[in-house]
């Protein structure tokens, strides 16, 4: 890139944050609010790196994705700093708030889960598909729910949840993080792999000796969530949510962070 036009494409990218920063200052959420979701003056954002499509971790550990970006944008509404908690699993998040790790969470909505987090409506719709042989009988998402066919997952992610309730005859076989249940499916043979849509189809591109398989069997709801007692804060991040659905503001994030695939979660009922 020209000279001209990087030191043109900074100067846009300045204005763009002084806009936001001003928005956000005009927009600041009451100190009760902040209290609540900030109690200790920062904000903590347990960010589930182990989901590619919410989040990405490079080489040096630095996060970035849709879930980060709306973290920053809360913390700049509360005027509060931000702090990025990370973790390799979603399994792993809703056991640290018990012991009080974080203040927010980006995580899909699951009965099991509500028992100690509180969500909001969905900002992201996510799909939940699976892996197989290429040469493989199983054809659709209802031929894997058959005896002798072993699922890989990974354990307490959202389709882990799922599955454990809606599978009959087929066995899960459980591995630590989602990554490691695609491993876990190649190197001892298993029947299939479950797991959110986007990876799944990567894989099976860049693996040819496998395929996924054409549908979904769920959709994984990825909502902000706040550990149960945060009646307030829920609310105002419950009304975040919708603004920076309907201001285009995760569709941007998510095209940013290189996931075009994934759909902005519709406007939640009134």
């Amino acid at each position: 890139m020209a000279a001209g036009a990087l030191s043109g494409a900074r100067a846009i990218a300045r204005l763009a944050g002084l806009l936001f920063l001003m928005t956000a200052s005009a927009n600041a959420a009451p100190p009760e609010i902040v209290n609540e979701l900030a109690p200790g003056g920062r904000l903590r954002a347990a960010i589930n790196y182990g989901n590619p499509v919410l989040a990405q971790r490079n080489a040096a550990g630095e996060l970035s994705g849709v879930s980060v970006d709306l973290a920053r944008a809360l913390g700049a509404r509360l005027g509060v700093p931000v702090d990025l908690v990370p973790y390799d699993t979603a399994g792993k998040v809703p056991e640290a708030a018990k012991s009080g790790a974080w203040d927010i969470a980006f995580l899909a909505v699951d009965p099991v889960r509500a028992d100690v987090i509180a969500f909001t409506a969905p900002y992201v719709l996510i799909e939940g598909t699976y892996l197989v042989p290429k040469d493989s009988a199983l054809r659709t998402i209802e031929d894997v729910d058959r005896e002798g066919v072993r699922i890989a997952v990974g354990a307490r992610s959202a389709y882990d949840l799922y599955l454990t309730r809606a599978i009959k005859r087929a066995q899960l076989v459980r591995a630590p993080t989602s990554e490691a249940a695609v491993d876990l499916f190649v190197r001892d043979k298993l029947e299939a792999a479950a797991g959110v849509k986007q990876p799944i189809v990567a894989y099976a591109a860049a693996n040819p000796q496998y395929r996924a398989i054409e549908g979904r069997f769920m959709v994984i709801e990825q909502a902000m969530a706040t550990p149960k007692g945060r009646d307030a804060g829920l609310a105002y991040l419950r009304a975040f949510v919708e603004e920076m659905k309907a201001s285009g503001f995760v569709a941007d994030a998510l095209r940013r962070s290189n996931q075009p695939d994934a759909a902005v979660a519709p406007a939640a009922p009134r």
